[in-house]
C-alpha cells in the first residue's frame, strides 16, 4: 500500500511514494542544467555591454535550488547509499563552518552571495553540496549516461563559444572583444567560462569524460562523438595559454589510456586517443603563427604560458573589478613560477594570521588592503592596491585562507572517500561511464592545485564527484532484465 498523510491521494505524496527510478529521471535533470546552465547565462553579458557577469551567478542558482529539493529528497527517502554519509557529513560540516567564517568576516553580504563578478559565496557552496548528494544518489546506469553527456555538452558549448571568439569574434559585432585581457596581450580563448584559466579548467573535466568514454565504448557512434568532442576541447585549451590548459590535456590522455588498461579495453582503435594531440600541435602552429590570437609585442610570437596576465591583468583586475594590478618590482607577470610562487606564498602569510576563520568566505582581498586615499567605493579602492589579489590558483590553499583551516579538513574529508568509493566502484563496474566519472572527478581534485573554484567548473565536478561514487553492476542490470521477463511471461 502506498505511503500518504493524513489520507490525502497518493499524487500528493510523490514524493513519499517515489521509486529509485523516478528519483534518478528527475534528478538528472538539475544536474544536466547544473553542467549547463551558468555557460548558457554568461552568454548574455557576453554580447551584451550592457550585462554584467552578476547575471552568470542566475545560471547557477536556479539549478542549485532544485538540487537542494532533490537531495533533500534524497535524504528523506535514503536514497543514498551509506557509504556516502560520511562524505556527506563532511560536506555540512564545511558548509557549517563556512557560516562560523561568514560571521566572522569583512563583509556579511559579500561572504553569503559572493562577490559581485565571481558569485561564489556560502550560498553557492551550499548549491555545489545539493549537487553533489544529488549525485551520488542517483542509481541508474542510463543516468550516469546522461550526467556524462552533460559534462561533454558543457565543453562542447564553451568550445564553441570560444571558437567563435577567436576567428569571427574579432571582426564581428557578434562577441564583444576580449575586454579582460591588458594592453599587451589583448586575446585568448575564454568561452562561456569568464576566463581562460577557467575554461581550460572547464574543458580538463569534458576531455577526459570524452577521452575515457571513447576508451571504454563499444558502439561506434558514441566513439566518434566523443573523440571529434576531444579534438575540438584540446584545440581550444591551447588558445588558452595556461598551465591549466597544458596539465589538463596531458592529465585526460593518460586517464583514458590507463582506465583502457585496467579495463583490458586498450585495442588498435584507442590509437585514436593521438587524434586531440594532433589538434593541440596544430593549435600551438595556428598560434604562433598569430592565427585566431591579437599579439600586440614581439614577445607573444612564440607560443607560451600567461597566466599571470590572464589571472591578474584579465580576470581579476579588469573583469572582476576585484583586484589591485600586479606590482612589477615584486613579481615577473610573464614567468608562471614567478605568478603562482608569490599568491601561494603570500596566501600562506594570511592563513597563518587567520587560521580558524579565515577571511571569511570569497574575502581573501580585505586584508592586503592597504590604502584607501579618498575612495569611498569598494571597488575603487580594491583597484588601487597594487599587488592584491582575490583569488590563490590552488583551491587547498583558498579555502584553508577564506574559511579556514577546519574547511580544509573538511574538504580533504569529502575528497578521499570520493576517491576511494569511486576508484572501488570504477574497477567493479562494468559501466563505462562509472570509469569516466571517477577519472572526471580525479581530474577535478587534481586541477584544484593549479586552479581555483569557479562557478562555471564547479557544478560540473561536483556533480562528477558525486555520481563517481554511483555503482551500477551488469548483474543488477541483468536481474532487473530477468525480474522483467518473468513477470511478462506470467
Amino acid at each position: 500500500m502506498a505511503k500518504n498523510i493524513m489520507n490525502t491521494s497518493d499524487k500528493s505524496n510523490f514524493i513519499l511514494n517515489m521509486t529509485d527510478e523516478q528519483y534518478s529521471k528527475v534528478a538528472v535533470i538539475g544536474l544536466i542544467a547544473a553542467c549547463l546552465s551558468v555557460s548558457l547565462f554568461t552568454a548574455l553579458p557576453e554580447v551584451s555591454s550592457k550585462a554584467t557577469y552578476s547575471f552568470s551567478a542566475v545560471g547557477l542558482a536556479i539549478p542549485g535550488v532544485f538540487c537542494m529539493i532533490t537531495a533533500l529528497i534524497s535524504l528523506i527517502r535514503k536514497f543514498i547509499d551509506r557509504k556516502m554519509i560520511f562524505p556527506a557529513c563532511a560536506f555540512g560540516t564545511m558548509i557549517g563552518w563556512g557560516i562560523v567564517s561568514l560571521l566572522d568576516s569583512y563583509d556579511i553580504n559579500i561572504g553569503f552571495y559572493g562577490f559581485p563578478q565571481r558569485g561564489e559565496g556560502l550560498l553557492a557552496i551550499i548549491f555545489y553540496c545539493s549537487f553533489f548528494i544529488t549525485a551520488a544518489s542517483i542509481k541508474r546506469e542510463n543516468a550516469l549516461k546522461a550526467v556524462t553527456n552533460g559534462i561533454i555538452l558543457a565543453g562542447l558549448l564553451n568550445s564553441a563559444a570560444a571558437l567563435l571568439q577567436l576567428f569571427i569574434g574579432q571582426n564581428s559585432s557578434i562577441f564583444i572583444e576580449y575586454r579582460h585581457m591588458g594592453l599587451d596581450f589583448r586575446f585568448a580563448a575564454y568561452g562561456l567560462a569568464q576566463s581562460p584559466i577557467f575554461l581550460a579548467m572547464t574543458l580538463t573535466l569534458s576531455m577526459t569524460a570524452a577521452l575515457v568514454s571513447f576508451v571504454l565504448n563499444s558502439e561506434k557512434k558514441r566513439r566518434i562523438f566523443c573523440i571529434i568532442s576531444a579534438s575540438f576541447f584540446s584545440f581550444c585549451m591551447i588558445y588558452t595559454f595556461s598551465l591549466a590548459g597544458i596539465a589538463g590535456m596531458i592529465f585526460a590522455v593518460t586517464a583514458a589510456a590507463t582506465a583502457g588498461i585496467i579495463k583490458k579495453k586498450l585495442n588498435t582503435g584507442s590509437l585514436l586517443l593521438i587524434v586531440p594531440i594532433f589538434t593541440a600541435i596544430l593549435a600551438v602552429v595556428l598560434c604562433s603563427a598569430g592565427v585566431g590570437t591579437k599579439n600586440n609585442s614581439d614577445k607573444f610570437k612564440k607560443y607560451g604560458l600567461h597566466d599571470g596576465r590572464t589571472l591578474w591583468t584579465g580576470d581579476s583586475f579588469s573583469r572582476a573589478e576585484s583586484s589591485g594590478l600586479y606590482d612589477g618590482k615584486a613579481v615577473d607577470i610573464d614567468n608562471t613560477y614567478d605568478v603562482y610562487y608569490l599568491l601561494n606564498s603570500k596566501t600562506i602569510d594570511i592563513i597563518k594570521e587567520y587560521p580558524i576563520t579565515g577571511t571569511g568566505p570569497e574575502q581573501l582581498i580585505y586584508p592586503q588592503i592597504y590604502t584607501t586615499g579618498d575612495l569611498t567605493g569598494i571597488n575603487e579602492i580594491i583597484k588601487i592596491n597594487t599587488g592584491t589579489f582575490d583569488k590563490v590558483y590552488n583551491e587547498y590553499l583558498y579555502t584553508a585562507a577564506t574559511r579556514g583551516i577546519p574547511s580544509l579538513i573538511a574538504l580533504i574529508c569529502i575528497i578521499l572517500p570520493v576517491l576511494c568509493i569511486g576508484c572501488k566502484n570504477m574497477k567493479k563496474s562494468a559501466s563505462p561511464e562509472t570509469a569516466a566519472l571517477f577519472f572526471t572527478a580525479l581530474g577535478g581534485i587534481l586541477i584544484f592545485f593549479i586552479g581555483c573554484s569557479n562557478i562555471t567548473f564547479s557544478p560540473i565536478f561536483w556533480t562528477a564527484a558525486g555520481a563517481s561514487c554511483v555503482m551500477t553492476t551488469k548483474l543488477e542490470k541483468e536481474k532487473s532484465g530477468g525480474n522483467n521477463r518473468k513477470k511478462s511471461t506470467s
